[in-house]
């Protein structure tokens, strides 16, 4: 195991290396002057040369007046709960459903989670925010149709603005997990090994959910740690939909603005989530399916 973890834990420093690298590199060959668009077409020269220098080398936000790392601080406590959230609502669906659709397979039942998973493979996640709001804000009056009033001023309301967010995206989400786990349930049934445990006469249920759906969450857990590093990097569309003071809505901003260090820091930053996250996945991969060699690093 721990050989394992040090050939990933090495894997991680490279990829996040060269992150860094392509994005300072991209930065660096991008059109436009963002200190002319700043300061104006009658900036002097030696203003022009001091804000360049400044947005090259500084950790100050531009625009905002303040340190680039209050501000992703700031908005990451709004996208970590809203992607945590998204995910639990994703796998809490996906997770029965596919196995369910996976036992019943050709069933009505089973045509019927497939048609229900193709739609919410079709229809975005915007359009499906707004549809929440129509419904649960503007006709129901249940929730606020946008903003966020904070955890530390009232928690309860904070909490109350993400849950039609995270519904939005887990419930996209959880069409793909649907059909990934269905398939993947459908390949281990039909093992010899399962086959065994069903002739040695355990309970269907401890088959299923011992036997079975522990192997069959390898391509699944592929997947979520893909769309939990999706998610982290900043649901940018749903948190413009709903006015979320999130990081792809401190992103979406900082390119207009054309705030430099805040666009550096925060694409690294979200780089830096989405290779964390695929590293802790691979180090689930040990925990859960015992085919893993850990000792051999496979």
């Amino acid at each position: 195991m721990l050989r394992y973890f040090i050939k990933k834990l090495i894997t991680l420093a490279l990829l996040l290396f060269l992150v860094s690298i392509t994005v300072f590199s991209v930065l660096f060959v991008l059109p436009g002057d963002p200190a002319q668009v700043i300061l104006g077409i009658h900036a002097t020269p030696e203003s022009l040369a001091v804000l360049r220098l400044l947005a090259g080398r500084g950790h100050a936000s531009i625009h905002y007046k303040m340190p680039v790392a209050e501000l992703i601080a700031d908005s990451l406590a709004v996208t970590g709960p809203l992607a945590l959230m998204a995910m639990l609502f994703a796998v809490a669906i996906s997770l029965p459903l596919g196995i369910y659709a996976a036992r019943r397979q050709n069933s009505p039942g089973d045509v019927t989670v497939m048609c229900f998973t193709q739609l919410g493979l079709a229809t975005p996640e915007f359009w499906f925010g707004i549809l929440l709001i129509m419904l649960f804000s503007v006709q129901l009056g249940w929730f606020a149709a946008g903003g966020f009033p904070g955890w530390g001023s009232d928690p309860v309301g904070a909490l109350k603005a993400l849950l039609l967010p995270a519904l939005a995206l887990g419930l996209i989400r959880a069409s793909i997990l649907t059909r990934l786990t269905r398939s993947a349930m459908l390949d281990v049934l039909r093992e010899d090994y399962v086959r065994t445990a069903r002739a040695k006469g355990l309970r269907e249920r401890t088959v299923i959910y011992v036997h079975a759906l522990r192997n069959a969450l390898i391509p699944v857990l592929t997947i979520m740690g893909l769309q939990l590093g999706q998610l982290l990097a900043g649901a940018i569309i749903i948190e413009n939909v709903f006015f979320l003071p999130g990081l792809g809505r401190l992103v979406f901003h900082a390119i207009g603005q054309r705030d430099l260090p805040v666009v550096r820091d925060i694409v690294l930053f979200m780089a830096a989530a989405v290779v964390i996250v695929n590293f802790i996945t691979d180090l689930a991969y040990a925990l859960v399916d015992p085919r893993v060699d850990v000792r051999l690093g496979k």
